[in-house]
């Protein structure tokens, strides 16, 4: 018999807390977002975001983390996430998911954006537009009385008729006081299934999108996660809290996107 995990409920001042952390998220992401193009280094990305995060008195919520040496995850091309942040240039052509999480007032934010850097093939772009659809598909079942299983379900048979590969290894997560709690949200899976989904849950969904494989690999720094066959990926995540309407959007991508039009 597998071992049961609490699922904490947060407090609607609770989840105002979390609100915050997760802005400055949003706030750092649009940041990196100025900085995306080809010669720029991933340590100095990391870098600006460290900076950013301290200067609006936040804690880099991944540094240190199990270990975890930098500020972001920095995923380029065939790494899926849990890029580490090294002296490797952005290329014409990449892709890369920025995963950022801040510690602020006790509780953490953490979502992830993936960049197109300069022109990208029309595969590349179908598939980070595919999977940021199927966040947004997904995100929907998100509301009391339904599984977690409707959540995954939706990820998945979204992007199944592209024939892309959906990660099982990683999932997305509760988060709260700890950057990692229950409930697990897996990409896949069956509707009605899983966690019942009530108020008070603060979570982040998050599709891992392979373009071949749903395999995938794990550098020898015990980090990196590359697909087993080569081929890029993508990955979007969003952070919420459920309340008696629905779900309430904490993540934002408005930072993100304005940086992008001035780009």
């Amino acid at each position: 018999m597998g071992i049961l995990r609490r699922v904490y409920l947060k407090s609607d001042s609770e989840i105002e807390l979390i609100k915050k952390s997760s802005l400055l998220v949003g706030k750092t992401l649009g940041e990196v977002a100025k900085l995306i193009k080809p010669g720029v280094p991933l340590f100095y990305l990391d870098k600006v975001a460290e900076e950013f995060i301290r200067d609006h008195h936040g804690v880099p919520s991944f540094k240190g983390y199990n270990g975890y040496p930098a500020s972001l995850c920095l995923s380029v091309n065939d790494v899926v996430v849990h890029g580490i942040p090294n002296n490797d240039v952005l290329q014409e052509g990449d892709i890369i998911s920025v995963d950022c999480g801040a510690y602020l007032n006790g509780f953490h934010g953490d979502y992830a954006y993936t960049f197109a850097v300069g022109e990208i093939s029309e595969e590349k772009r179908l598939l980070v537009e595919r999977t940021k659809e199927s966040l947004l598909h997904a995100i929907k079942y998100a509301v009391p009385g339904n599984h977690i299983g409707d959540i995954s379900h939706a990820v998945e048979s979204y992007v199944k008729p592209f024939n892309y590969g959906v990660v099982r290894e990683l999932c997305g997560h509760g988060i709260g006081k700890r950057m990692h709690e229950s409930p697990d949200i897996p990409n896949y899976g069956k509707p009605g299934t899983g966690e019942l989904i009530r108020e008070g849950m603060v979570f982040c969904v998050e599709p891992m999108i392979n373009m071949g494989t749903h395999k995938v690999t794990v550098d020898a720094d015990q980090w990196t996660v590359r697909t087993a066959d080569g081929k890029p990926a993508a990955h979007f995540e969003h952070q919420m809290a459920i309340t008696s309407k629905g779900f309430e959007l904490l993540s934002t991508y408005q930072y993100v996107e304005e940086a992008l039009k001035t780009n």
